[in-house]
C-alpha cells in the first residue's frame, strides 16, 4: 500500500475529567438501562471552601433523537445513609442529545454562576456521598431502603462515595472541586463505578451554555458579542494574526458540526462579513472528544483560545478556536450564510513556503482554499469522480476540470511532479456517501464547509451530498494466449492477505487470478501475511495463508499452484504491525519449473553464480533468495525475493518480486512547502540501486543473455529518481509501463490521482512480449485490494532479429 488509511474512529469521554479515587459498595441489583434519559453528572460541593462553582448541581442528558418531556418528572436527593428523598419537580422538555441542569443549594462561596438552570431547587447536597434519583413522577421515594434502583418508576439512580445505596457499585466520592460525570458514549451499563468518573465540574443547560470549574468569572454567561470577529482570527493570510491568544464571545451561525471521533466540535461562519477577499469569514470551534450541543442555525458565542492545528508533517495548518472553548447560544432556527459556488483557479500551487507568502486566491487553487477556509461552499455543477467513493468514511474526489488529463476510463492521470492536477476536488459527506466508481457523476448542489485534515488536505465536509449516477465501469479481463508456449508473469499487490482473513476475500481475489488475469503461469505477490496476521506473537510462516489461497484459486477454476517464499525475521519487514508481511510466488508446476538451490533463508544473501569462471550460463547460489538482506536499505522493509524458473523448453528465467518501502512521511501534495518534501524517496532510491547491482550483475556475468522480470509493488512512479535508477535509465531495464499510452499508465489511485506504484520492468535480453495493466480494483467503490494487478506474456518464436510482428509489444494483452 502506499499509505495506509486506518484511522479515525475513536470512543471518547464525553467531559475532560481527572480521575480521583473511588468508593465502591455492593448493593442490590440494578434497575432496567436507561436508553434514553440518564444522569448525566452531579455535584454537592457548591460554594463551598475552595470551590468555584457557587452552587450544587444535577445534570440530565437526553441520549435520542427526539425530545423528551420531563415536565412531570422530578429529582430526588438522599444523604449516603439516609431514608428521606428531598425532591426537585422538573418543568418543560430535554432537546434531542441535549442536556437540562437543574440548580441546587448554594454556598457561601465559589465565583462562578452556574448556567441559568432548567430547573431549579434548594437541596444541600452532600459534596463527598450522597444519592441522585431521577424519577417519573413528583411524589418523594419512600420505603425503599438501599434498594431504590429497583423502585417504582426510578429511571436512573447514582450513588457516589460511601453510600450502599446505588446501581451495583458506587460512583467515586466527590470533594469541593470534583464532580462525577457518565463517561464515554453516556450509555447506561446500571454500574454507576463505570458508568461515572469524578473530575472538574462541568455542567450545561437546555440552550447548551457550558460552565466549567476552570472558566474565568463572569466570562462564559455574558450573551454581548465580543469584538473580535471570525475574518479578525483568520487574518488576511495562512495563519491567524493572533494566534496562541484568547478570544471571548466570538459571534458566528453554527453552519455543521463534526460529533463522532477526536476531532469533534462544529464550524460557524460570521453573518456579516467584511469588505477583504483574502480574510475567512468561517471557523471551526475544536472541542477535542466532546460532542457539541450546538446545531446548525444557531446563533453562538464562543470564547476560548486561538490555535493552528498542523494534522501531518508538512501540511498546511487548520485555523481554530480550542483550548477548551465555551459556547453561549442566542437564538436558534436561523438562516445559513450563503454559499459560495467553488471555482478553482488554473494553476495549483507556487512554490516555495506558502505561509510566508502572500494569499493569492484568483491565481492558486490552494490558495483559493485557504481564503474559504471554514466557510459555506457549494458545487454549482455536475463533477465526474476520479476517485471510487470511500463509502467507510463517504470520501469522493471528482474533477472541476474535465479535459484535464484524462484516462480513458474517467479518472485523472498523474504524469509527473509537476502536474498534480488542479481540478481535483476532495469531499467528505458528513452523512455518508452511496458506493459510486470513478467516471461517475456528481450531481450539482453539494454544500458543506471547507476544513483542512490529514487525509486529502482542504476537503468540503458535506452536509448535503448531490445525486451520484454511476458511469458504467467494467473490471477488465486479459486477452487469451495466441501460442501456447508463450509465458505469463504477473504482479499482484493483496493487501495484507492473512489466514485469518474471511474467506470471501480469498474467493475475490482468487477470482482475480483466474477470470481477470487468466491463471498467469507465474505470479508475484505482495503482502502475504503470516499465518495468524496481525496478531504480534512470534508467528512468521505464511504456509497457512498460501495455501489458503491457492485452495480459493482451485476453487474459482483456477490451477494447483505450486509456491515459494521465505519466511522474514519477525517484525524486521514493515506493514501492519504483527502480519509480517512478504512477497511469494505463485507457479503453475504443468507450465514452468522452479529451479530450487537450498539455503535460502531470511539473513542469507543471494549471488550470482557462473557454471565456470569464463563461462556465460549463470544461476542462482540460493532460490528463492533474497537481495543484500542485512543492508541498511531493507531496515523496516521487504526484501526481494528472487527465483529461477525454466519454462518452454528449459529456457531461464529469473524473477525479481519487490515491494519496496510505503510513501508515509512524505508531505501532501497541499503541503505548507511546495514542491512537498518526499522524505520517503530516500530509502527507495537506496533499494533501487540494490535491485538493480543485482541485476547488472546477473547481466554482466551472462553477456546480456540472461532473461530478468524485476516486479511489484515499488512505491513509486515511473518519472521517479527510485525507478529511474532502478532501470539505470532505461539502459538496464525496461519499464513496461512506459509502453502504455500516457493515459493508461497507473495502477492506483490516491487523492483523486490515477497513478503508478507497480511495475514490470524487463531485461534487454526479452524480446517479444505484450504487457497490459488490469483495471479491476482501484477505480471501485467494492474492492478485493487497492492495487490494480499487472500481466506481462513472454512470447514464444521472438528470439529472433528481426522481430516477427507477433512479437511487437503493441498487441494488446487486456480487453478494454
Amino acid at each position: 500500500m502506499a499509505i495506509p488509511r486506518a484511522r479515525r474512529l475513536l470512543m471518547a469521554a464525553s467531559l475532560p475529567l481527572v480521575m480521583t479515587a473511588t468508593m465502591a459498595i455492593l448493593s442490590s441489583p440494578a434497575s432496567a438501562l436507561s436508553t434514553d434519559v440518564v444522569i448525566s453528572a452531579v455535584y454537592g460541593g457548591g460554594g463551598n471552601a475552595g470551590a468555584h462553582i457557587k452552587n450544587d448541581f444535577i445534570e440530565l442528558a437526553n441520549l435520542t433523537d427526539n425530545p423528551v418531556d420531563v415536565s412531570t418528572w422530578s429529582v430526588q436527593y438522599a444523604s449516603a445513609a439516609g431514608a428521606v428523598f428531598q425532591i426537585t419537580n422538573l418543568n418543560g422538555s430535554i432537546p434531542a442529545h441535549g442536556r437540562f441542569l437543574v440548580q441546587e443549594a448554594a454556598g457561601s462561596g465559589g465565583d462562578l454562576s452556574l448556567p441559568t438552570p432548567d430547573a431549579t431547587g434548594s437541596i444541600p447536597m452532600s459534596g463527598t456521598s450522597g444519592v441522585v434519583a431521577l424519577v417519573t413522577n413528583q411524589v418523594p421515594l419512600v420505603g425503599c431502603g438501599i434498594s431504590c434502583s429497583t423502585a417504582p418508576n426510578v429511571k436512573d439512580l447514582i450513588g457516589y462515595g460511601a453510600t450502599a445505596n446505588v446501581e451495583t457499585l458506587a460512583a467515586p466520592g466527590l470533594s469541593n472541586t470534583t464532580a462525577d460525570a457518565r463517561s464515554g458514549a453516556m450509555v447506561d451499563t446500571d454500574n454507576n463505578s463505570v458508568d461515572f468518573t469524578a473530575g472538574v465540574p462541568k455542567a450545561t443547560n437546555r440552550a447548551g451554555v457550558t460552565v466549567t470549574a476552570t472558566d474565568t468569572p463572569g466570562g462564559p454567561t455574558d450573551p454581548t458579542p465580543g469584538t473580535v470577529r471570525i475574518h479578525d482570527i483568520q487574518g488576511a493570510g495562512r495563519l491567524s494574526p493572533i494566534v496562541g491568544q484568547s478570544v471571548t464571545n466570538v459571534l458566528g451561525i453554527v453552519t455543521a458540526t463534526r460529533t463522532t471521533g477526536s476531532s469533534r466540535g462544529f464550524w460557524m461562519q460570521d453573518p456579516t462579513a467584511d469588505a477583504d477577499p483574502l480574510t475567512s469569514e468561517g471557523i471551526f470551534v475544536f472541542m477535542g472528544s466532546t460532542s457539541p450541543t450546538a446545531v446548525s442555525g444557531d446563533s453562538v458565542l464562543v470564547t476560548g483560545r486561538i490555535s493552528e492545528f498542523r494534522p501531518a508533517t508538512g501540511s498546511q495548518s487548520l485555523t481554530e478556536i480550542g483550548g477548551t472553548p465555551t459556547t453561549i447560544k442566542l437564538t436558534s432556527g436561523n438562516a445559513l450564510p450563503a454559499a459560495i459556488p467553488v471555482a478553482l483557479p488554473d494553476a495549483f500551487t507556487k512554490s516555495g513556503a506558502l505561509e510566508a507568502q502572500p494569499l493569492e486566491p484568483d491565481s492558486y487553487v490552494l490558495d483559493w482554499l485557504e481564503v474559504h477556509e471554514g466557510m459555506r461552499l457549494t458545487i454549482a455543477q455536475d463533477t465526474r469522480l476520479v476517485s471510487p467513493v470511500n463509502t467507510d468514511f463517504g470520501e469522493l474526489w471528482v474533477t472541476f476540470k474535465p479535459n484535464q488529463n484524462p484516462t480513458p476510463r474517467g479518472g485523472t492521470i498523474y504524469k509527473s511532479y509537476d502536474e498534480p492536477n488542479s481540478g481535483r476536488f476532495f469531499i467528505q459527506s458528513l452523512n455518508g456517501a452511496p458506493a459510486a466508481n470513478v467516471g461517475s457523476t456528481l450531481a450539482a448542489g453539494t454544500t458543506g464547509v471547507m476544513d483542512y485534515q490529514s487525509f486529502g488536505g482542504y476537503t468540503l465536509q458535506a452536509t448535503q451530498l448531490g445525486a451520484i449516477t454511476e458511469g458504467g465501469l467494467k473490471r477488465q479481463k486479459v486477452l487469451p494466449p495466441k501460442k501456447q508456449g508463450d509465458l505469463s508473469v504477473a504482479t499482484y499487490n493483496v493487501e495484507n492477505l492473512a489466514f485469518t482473513n474471511p474467506d470471501d476475500k480469498f474467493a475475490r481475489l482468487a477470482q482475480g487470478i483466474v477470470t481477470n488475469l487468466g491463471s498467469p503461469d507465474i505470479v508475484a505477490l505482495e503482502e502475504i501475511q503470516d499465518n495468524n496476521g496481525a496478531v504480534d506473537n512470534g508467528v512468521v510462516a505464511s504456509d497457512q495463508t498460501v495455501a489458503k489461497f491457492v485452495a480459493a484459486i482451485q476453487t474459482a477454476g483456477g490451477p494447483a499452484y505450486a509456491s515459494r517464499s521465505i519466511d522474514p525475521n519477525n517484525d524486521t519487514d514493515g506493514g501492519e504491525p504483527g502480519g509480517n508481511i512478504r512477497q511469494v510466488f505463485l507457479f503453475n508446476p504443468a507450465r514452468v519449473t522452479f529451479v530450487d538451490r537450498p539455503g535460502g533463508d531470511a539473513n542469507t544473501a543471494v549471488t550470482v553464480v557462473r557454471a565456470r569462471p569464463t563461462s556465460n550460463q549463470v544461476s542462482l547460489s540460493v532460490s528463492p533468495g533474497r537481495i543484500d538482506p542485512t543492508s541498511s536499505a531493507w531496515t523496516t522493509s521487504r526484501k526481494p525475493l528472487v527465483g529461477e524458473f525454466l519454462f518452454d523448453g528449459n529456457k531461464q528465467l529469473f524473477v525479481v518480486a519487490n515491494h519496496f518501502n510505503s510513501k508515509g512521511g512524505d508531505a501532501p501534495l497541499s503541503a505548507a512547502v511546495q514542491p512537498p518534501n518526499r522524505t520517503s524517496e530516500v530509502q527507495r532510491l537506496q533499494q533501487a540501486q540494490e535491485v538493480r547491482d543485482f541485476v547488472q550483475d546477473l547481466n554482466d556475468k551472462s553477456a546480456g543473455r540472461a532473461r530478468v522480470v524485476v516486479l511489484g509493488d515499488l512505491n513509486d512512479y515511473q518519472f521517479s529518481p527510485a525507478v529511474q535508477t532502478l532501470t539505470n535509465n532505461g539502459t538496464l531495464l525496461k519499464a513496461l509501463i512506459e509502453t502504455l499510452p500516457v493515459d493508461e499508465r497507473y495502477s492506483y489511485v490516491f487523492d483523486g490521482n490515477s497513478q503508478v506504484l507497480d511495475h514490470i520492468l524487463i531485461s534487454n535480453a526479452i524480446k517479444g512480449y505484450t504487457y497490459g495493466v488490469v483495471h479491476i480494483n482501484a477505480e471501485f467503490s467494492d474492492q478485493a485490494s487497492d492495487h490494480d494487478p499487472q500481466i506481462m506474456r513472454i512470447l514464444t518464436g521472438c528470439d529472433v532479429d528481426p522481430l516477427p510482428t507477433r512479437c511487437l509489444p503493441t498487441n494488446p494483452v487486456v480487453d478494454m
